[in-house]
């Protein structure tokens, strides 16, 4: 005999978890660590999307942007 285990998740819930300011500082502080590993030249940025918060890191400089393209580097400090 098996034991089945159902989950129902709370729809509202989830979506105030993934839009909350806890998870805002919590995306922040994992793109300004893989800043960290990048070095100078690149920015983050974070925003309340319509489902959930985003970050984002941005090569803002030409030297920064032809590191990127040339080794991937903001893929790569992600990992």
């Amino acid at each position: 005999m098996s034991n089945k285990v159902r989950i129902e998740l709370n729809r509202e819930g989830v979506q105030a978890l993934l839009r909350s300011s806890e998870m805002m500082d919590a995306v922040a502080e994992l793109a300004r660590s893989a800043q960290g590993r990048l070095g100078d030249g690149y920015e983050v940025s974070t925003y309340a999307g319509r489902n959930r918060v985003n970050a984002s890191i941005e090569a803002a400089t030409a030297e920064a942007r032809r590191e990127n393209m040339e080794t991937n580097s903001i893929l790569k400090a992600l990992k």
